[in-house]
């Protein structure tokens, strides 16, 4: 996926989360240019409240084995400081999750009694299934909601102008539950949170996960128009 994008639209519908990259490096200068035209991105009052860290080399390398390391030790996580999805998810957006994940496991070939096998898949989350550059957003915890959307759409932003530069990406909400080791290695101070980090690279062609597109739904089930 490595051909450029040349419309909003084309950006829209090629994105996707790409789980497996290949090792070949991301400029820095490309993403220092995308994250000047992401600094666009809608913010309520001007606000901005996006803070971000952007991880390469050998720092990402130091980043992968600390948590080759923590993983193992801690593989429930510790104690998070937001939840990813609400403690009671109801339909059909519950409908929707276990959909996508019976769909990710079902290109994989891992059926679902084989839990160890979906641990250790999702377990490449934290290796940032073999991408050559990570970014992590994080915000102020005096921030709400709307500041919140913010972040969002900043990040939305950053991976459509991606596309538009032929470089793939995958945001992870996933970092959240290593807060504390997240924090200790960026040197985030006490008055910030982490909200996602993100994958960023060229996909590897080759990985079945790849091949693999989420389901969306249609605009009847989530739009009702009036007077139109």
């Amino acid at each position: 996926m490595t051909d450029t994008a040349s419309s909003v639209s084309a950006a829209v519908a090629r994105r996707q989360s790409v789980r497996g990259f290949l090792p070949r490096p991301v400029d820095g200068v490309l993403i220092r240019r995308v994250l000047e035209k992401a600094a666009r991105a809608p913010s309520g009052g001007n606000v901005q409240p996006w803070h971000v860290d952007v991880v390469g080399g050998e720092r990402l390398d130091a980043l992968k084995s600390i948590m080759a390391a923590r993983v193992p030790e801690a593989p429930g996580g510790e104690p998070t400081e937001y939840d990813i999805y609400p403690k009671t998810l109801l339909s059909p957006h519950r409908d929707y999750r276990f959909q996508v994940g019976e769909d990710l496991y079902g290109a994989l070939g891992i059926p679902r009694e084989d839990r160890l096998a979906r641990m250790l898949w999702f377990a490449r989350n934290f290796q940032f299934f073999g991408a050559p550059m990570a970014l992590f957003c994080t915000v102020a915890r005096t921030m709400g909601l709307p500041q919140w959307s913010d972040l969002g759409m900043f990040l939305q932003t950053v991976m459509l102008l991606l596309q538009e530069e032929g470089v793939d990406s995958c945001a992870q909400e996933c970092w959240a539950i290593y807060p504390q080791t997240i924090g200790r290695f960026l040197a985030l101070p006490p008055e910030r949170m982490l909200f996602c980090g993100m994958a960023i690279g060229y996909a590897d062609p080759a990985e079945p996960a790849n091949q693999f597109r989420a389901r969306r739904a249609a605009v009847a089930d989530f739009t009702r128009f009036h007077g139109i």
